[in-house]
């Protein structure tokens, strides 16, 4: 019988017939392959723009290396002659590290799960929910994109002061539990492509909205998820003016207010081989966190959820 229906197709096939490939990997748009000296120049111009991007990181890695001596030669080495790792643990201990380093793990972390959850109700409710208004009222949120952020500074200070969470982490981590303009926009835009009968057909059988979100929605928009929340852990694992605003106790402060406490404590004779090596270990958990999900980073960014 398999044998039958395989002859019957290939018969099926004309002659002028062209089998497709299996994948489009390497084509160009018109699904020709290109040429061999296309293909190498662009493999060239990328390594090019990959040790391009990647000089900072490996002056800080190797400053962080050296010693004070061979750090203040010129020229200077473009390899340490002599690694020094005691430079690492020596830059933890100088200032108070793993304090500030655990402050801003926590309000990261609450953060991003706040901001997950928010904005993906919010661009839920834009998205997958018809109601009068829905398209004049997102448009309203969108407009909050341009609102400059000095000029909301002084209110929300005074709000924050007025209700008494200056000097707490509550200024830092509650707005994450009102969805963002641009994480709404994201979210939406992805979500839009959801295949309304598969929604309805949901709501037929009985399910809730919230079953809806959560189990249909939810996982297949993961990739769109997981963008907003590297962003968002971005945006406040290198947060300064919000903890140097709200945050006055040493005890309460994150790695970005203890990078300025060590050039400050240390402003007469600034150690750079110390202050690269807890330079590198602040950005080191961000770089982790990139190479882990970059995947699904990706594709949340091409926005291509459902097939």
């Amino acid at each position: 019988m398999a044998i039958n229906t395989v002859s019957s197709g290939a018969q099926n096939l004309g002659p002028d017939a062209k089998l497709k490939s299996r994948s489009n990997h390497g084509r160009n748009p018109d699904g020709s392959r290109p040429s061999a000296l296309s293909a190498w120049l662009s493999r060239i111009v990328l390594l090019l723009v990959l040790v391009l991007f990647s000089l900072p990181l490996y002056w800080m890695l190797i400053s962080a290396l050296k010693t004070p001596e061979e750090l203040a030669q010129f020229p200077p080495t473009l390899f340490p002659t002599e690694f020094r790792w005691q430079n690492f643990s020596d830059a933890v201990t100088v200032m108070p590290f793993w304090t500030f380093f655990r402050n801003s793990a926590i309000i990261t972390i609450c953060v991003v799960v706040f901001s997950v959850v928010s904005n993906f109700i919010v661009a839920y409710g834009f998205s997958c929910i018809d109601w009068p208004g829905r398209n004049k009222v997102f448009f309203i949120v969108l407009a909050t994109l341009f609102l400059p952020f000095p000029v909301t500074l002084i209110p929300m200070f005074d709000m924050w002061a007025a209700l008494g969470f200056v000097n707490t982490w509550v200024p830092l981590i509650v707005p994450a539990l009102f969805a963002g303009g641009f994480f709404t926009f994201l979210l939406r835009q992805f979500m839009l492509q959801t295949p309304r009968d598969m929604l309805d057909a949901a709501r037929v059988d009985g399910a809730s909205e919230w079953a809806i979100a959560w189990r249909i929605v939810f996982p297949t928009a993961r990739p769109a998820v997981t963008v907003i929340a590297i962003f968002a852990a971005v945006g406040t694992w290198n947060d300064f003016m919000g903890p140097l605003i709200y945050l006055q106790d040493q005890s309460k402060q994150t790695l970005s207010i203890g990078m300025q406490v060590f050039r400050s404590v240390n402003s007469q004779d600034v150690q750079f081989n110390l202050l690269m090596a807890a330079s590198f270990l602040v950005m080191l958990p961000l770089v982790i966190l990139f190479f882990l999900f970059q995947r699904y980073f990706i594709s949340g960014i091409t926005l291509g959820g459902f097939k």
